[in-house]
């Protein structure tokens, strides 16, 4: 295995509440309960903790605010409250490593908390004036993610072919693998009719294309590598990280809408790693809709473009095939935590911790995060030592 980028830096420990419809509860409260399992999974304490990062773009809860209330001693000398969603979910525990390699901080915590279908909902203007590109894009029928991701679906099915069928194959599989995650939202079996007897969110796509909703908090414990040798769990190191932005932060003004920030993203991601699609066991792509997966991975070179219902039916990202892709049911149907459930995944997962849906063997995941012009990706690997 290749030495990557931030490879002396690892996850030590994770932490998460209950996934829900419905909280009752403030995001403080849910992000300080994520953050102390997570400082238990990894056999620490709250006076450890010296770094703090959160993230969030509609409601979260400030990084500060949950140093204090989980019990860190004294003043920390690294805390970062980060704008932003999906778009860099990949990138915030990479930026934790960073912190640990410049001596910024010796323990971070990495949290998102969010009360995302009982509280503050994307979509939901709450009063709030409409300004900056949206006064354009709002009259056209563009005012939330969900629109913009159909007009690319759409674009890609005009010009590859792809149709809803092999949408709602990546919808079945993640629902499958949903199944054996007790901690997942959606669980019932959901089957190609009952697919296509949705009912449309914005056509292209359907009810069971869009992520699933949630209220919850994750957090993450990043520390050097040796340092984490010697806690309660096996590492997983943080390994090379690449992003891509723009060109701008429209979701509607870039080159070729059948791409996204992954086709940027993924030439230097294979350069820097020297590894190629067959050497990924676990792909926890961010899944805010179902056209995602199918674009990222295209992107990444798992398939070539127009065949990812061929690879999702054919067997090729579940057990036993090339790849497993989102084996906790991902955003779609795990729910929607703005992506940090998916390095949480990977970590349990490459810790052999996964249970049921455990993938035999599993030493290498990719994690992806964002959609449209702007993500990242991230190697993690199993200890080595």
């Amino acid at each position: 295995m290749p030495v990557t980028a931030l490879a002396r830096t690892a996850v030590a420990g994770i932490g998460r509440t209950a996934f829900t419809r419905k909280s009752g509860r403030t995001t403080l409260a849910m992000a300080v309960e994520a953050a102390r399992a997570a400082l238990d999974d990894a056999g620490l304490a709250a006076r450890d903790v010296d770094g703090i990062i959160g993230y969030g773009i509609n409601d979260t809860a400030m990084a500060q605010d949950v140093a204090f209330a989980m019990g860190t001693d004294g003043p920390l000398s690294y805390a970062q409250d980060i704008f932003g969603g999906g778009n860099i979910a990949a990138a915030i525990p990479p930026m934790a490593a960073s912190a640990i390699q410049t001596g910024s901080a010796d323990v971070v915590v990495v949290f998102r908390s969010m009360n995302g279908r009982s509280g503050k909902r994307f979509g939901q203007l709450g009063g709030a004036g409409i300004d900056g590109p949206m006064q354009f894009n709002v009259p056209h029928g563009y005012a939330v993610a969900t629109q913009f991701a159909a007009m690319w679906a759409r674009r890609h099915q005009e010009t590859y072919g792809s149709t809803s069928e092999d949408l709602g194959a990546i919808a079945i599989t993640q629902r499958t693998h949903a199944s054996a995650n007790e901690h997942a939202i959606a669980r019932e079996p959901l089957d190609l009719p009952t697919y296509l007897a949705s009912r449309w969110i914005t056509e292209p796509l359907r009810i069971y294309d869009c992520a699933y909703e949630a209220d919850g908090a994750v957090a993450l414990v990043i520390t050097a590598l040796e340092r984490a040798r010697d806690l309660r769990q096996p590492p997983v190191l943080i390994g090379t990280s690449v992003d891509a932005y723009g060109p701008g932060s429209s979701w509607d003004q870039w080159h070729d809408m059948t791409r996204m920030w992954s086709s940027h993203a993924a030439p230097r991601f294979w350069s820097k790693t020297g590894l190629s699609p067959t050497d990924v066991d676990v792909a926890c792509i961010y899944d805010c809709y179902t056209y995602t997966v199918m674009t990222v991975l295209e992107d990444f070179g798992f398939y070539p473009k127009g065949q990812a219902g061929e690879f999702f039916r054919g067997g090729h990202a579940t057990y036993g095939g090339e790849v497993v892709v989102n084996p906790h049911g991902g955003l779609l149907s795990e729910g929607y935590l703005h992506g940090l459930n998916h390095p949480y995944e990977a970590v349990l997962q490459l810790r052999g911790q996964a249970g049921a849906r455990q993938v035999s063997g599993a030493r290498t995941a990719l994690v992806t995060g964002g959609a449209g012009p702007y993500g990242g990706a991230v190697l993690y690997t199993a200890d080595e030592r």
